[in-house]
């Protein structure tokens, strides 16, 4: 990232003010804490979630990234469902290793190498076309695509990035309400506890403002 719009802000410097309570920072600390790696999917199938989440959310290179796949990873393995699912879909876990699997069966058919091994633009293609509904290959096992892509891979993935405190940070997110909530709800109004969004020509007050969100 070239700019910052909220400059100077962390929001784990709320960690321990009023802002957080005990409850909210073994919740936050937990999410932080989940380990890099695969402990529901295979290793195969780790690769190709891996890239998958590089396409659908490409993060910053100046900071350590989101651990999206490890997110998606653990909803599965803990079983966290939605309480809803579209009737041509099975489950989530097992969705999601069908579309894994033919998502690589579809980069062999036309690239000769699994999904992870081909190009950022390759696999943009496979996965617009998944938007669109245009992959029907055996591996999918009458899964449709589409929907697979629209209630799995789009919620999965991004509800995972904005789960972190760090796209808290590029959103100026104060974090969870409680304790201390939220008073200042009106339009351009912001509590002290929320961050300052840098204006041209006003990065440096922007970033001294954000020094003290914490307190």
């Amino acid at each position: 990232m070239t700019e910052e719009r909220y400059p100077g802000y962390n929001v784990l410097s709320k960690q321990y003010t009023p802002s957080w309570n005990e409850q909210t920072r073994r919740a936050i600390n937990k999410r932080l804490a989940v380990p890099y790696g695969p402990r529901f999917f295979t290793a195969a199938e780790w690769q190709t979630l891996e890239a998958v989440c590089k396409r659908i959310v490409p993060q910053p290179k100046d900071r350590s990234p989101v651990p999206l796949p490890s997110y998606v990873d653990q909803k599965m393995l803990e079983g966290h469902e939605d309480g809803f699912r579209h009737a041509s879909m099975p489950r989530q876990g097992e969705a999601w290793k069908r579309g894994l699997a033919a998502l690589d069966e579809e980069a062999r058919q036309r690239y000769g190498r699994r999904f992870h091994e081909i190009g950022a633009a390759a696999q943009d293609e496979l996965l617009t076309k998944a938007q669109g509904g245009e992959l029907s290959g055996p591996a999918w096992g009458g899964m449709p695509c589409k929907i697979f892509f629209e209630e799995r891979v789009i919620p999965d993935v991004t509800r995972s990035y904005y789960a972190h405190p760090a796209a808290w940070n590029e959103i100026g997110w104060g974090g969870p309400a409680s304790p201390r909530g939220y008073v200042r709800m009106g339009f351009d109004r912001r509590d002290p506890w929320e961050p300052a969004e840098t204006k041209p020509g006003r990065e440096e007050k922007a970033r001294r403002e954000n020094k003290h969100v914490g307190d």
